[in-house]
């Protein structure tokens, strides 16, 4: 029999300000939001504030570090192992439900369902589709391929460059048969991938229909891996759910953001760890840190201009927390307020609320009655962004305290 716990002595964030409450949770769900509840048993959160279990819409969970050369000469199987200790570290951060961008498998969501390990609630993609040249091409300029556990062929995960109308087509059915969630598409080049270019768009208007028609036809969606404004533009017109990255937002970028109601997932973090490991000497290509360095200022200017306009973002940060302890996927949310007017409550609105929308995760996101008892209670003001990741006091996933 369950026993119905309260979480008493401290503020709740209610999706736009925190005011003082208790939560009350019986098995897996919220039952009360309201002061003075009873329980048979109760938590003190005095000193503290809780907020919805958090999302990271943008996660590589089989990667750890940013040193390729490193990893291609590790073992094939090892990034799985690898991946049991990340989802861990996702946990600690009070991060209970993700999406992985590409690299996990279904035996990993089977895995975490199946409780053999740890981690949050996960959706995949399981590869990225790119064309020939493209950012998930390994082709390398000395006519080799890059051996990148995360992102190679096996029986679990379908190639992922493809390319022309059929190739692409069979290439989506073959990915969601695999068992994806969702469907991601390069539509432009990228930073860490060698000769290509985040600026150039990638895929043809003809490949891209064929994807958001698959996807339709299936129930679900694809998102865009795009950072150069042309390649924005036509993921958007395709019908991309969400723009992951988006460096360089124009006008009719944004107005289209705006006009399809797609999703934002800016991932700061992402261009501020590659400089930041290159500056610790990890050794990342030359041509991939000058691109990053590039990237920092125009990435920040165009988020800033899209808050501006009121599009809907969601909190992503494709920088693994795993290769320095001075990493944290929540200083994501601190980025977003220091590039742009997003306040606090809109950061921790973009990594709950705004997330599980995305995620089309109906019962998550928000602390009230018929809701997931997903939560988590964090030492301080709601205000201070800064610390986040030390500052995390319990995490209660689907009713279970598992930090």
């Amino acid at each position: 029999m369950h026993t119905r716990t309260v979480f008493t002595g401290g503020r709740v964030f209610d999706g736009v300000t925190t005011a003082q409450a208790d939560v009350a949770i019986h098995g897996d769900r919220i039952v009360d939001v309201g002061i003075g509840l009873d329980g048979d048993e109760a938590v003190d959160c005095t000193g503290a504030f809780i907020v919805p279990g958090l999302f990271d819409c943008h996660v590589h969970i089989m990667a750890s570090d940013f040193d390729l050369a490193r990893s291609e000469q590790e073992p094939f199987s090892l990034p799985y192992y690898e991946a049991v200790r990340n989802l861990s570290l996702l946990l600690d951060q009070g991060i209970t439900s993700a999406r992985d961008a590409a690299g996990a498998d279904a035996g990993v969501k089977r895995a975490i369902a199946k409780n053999l390990i740890e981690g949050p609630r996960l959706q995949t993609a399981i590869v990225m589709l790119s064309q020939t040249g493209g950012h998930g091409d390994l082709h390398l300029p000395s006519g080799g391929s890059r051996s990148m556990a995360m992102m190679m062929p096996h029986p679990g995960r379908p190639r992922s460059v493809r390319d022309g109308v059929d190739d692409v087509r069979r290439g989506v059915r073959e990915i969601l048969r695999a068992g994806a969630d969702a469907i991601k598409v390069a539509t432009t080049g990228g930073v860490m991938s060698t000769g290509d270019d985040p600026r150039h768009a990638h895929f043809r208007d003809d490949e891209l229909a064929v994807i958001a028609e698959e996807v339709a036809a299936a129930g679900t969606y694809f998102f865009a891996h795009a950072q150069g404004t042309e390649g924005i533009k036509a993921a958007l017109r395709h019908g991309a759910r969400s723009i992951e990255h988006g460096y360089h937002l124009d006008d009719e970028a944004i107005d289209l953001l705006l006009r399809t109601g797609a999703w934002l997932v800016p991932t700061l973090s992402a261009t501020q760890a590659i400089v930041d490991a290159a500056d610790r000497g990890v050794p990342i290509p030359a041509e991939s840190q000058a691109l990053a360095r590039e990237a920092v200022g125009a990435h920040r200017a165009s988020f800033a201009r899209a808050v501006d306009a009121g599009v809907k973002v969601a909190m992503g940060t494709d920088s693994p927390p795993y290769g320095h302890p001075s990493d944290s996927n929540l200083d994501e949310l601190l980025l977003m307020t220091q590039a742009s007017a997003m306040t606090p409550a809109d950061a921790w609105r973009a990594a709950t609320a705004n997330s599980a929308a995305l995620l089309r995760q109906d019962d998550l996101g928000a602390l009230a009655p018929g809701k997931i008892a997903d939560l988590v209670v964090v030492n301080g003001e709601v205000d201070d962004l800064r610390g986040l990741r030390g500052r995390i006091r319990s995490v209660i996933l689907g009713g279970r305290r598992v930090r």
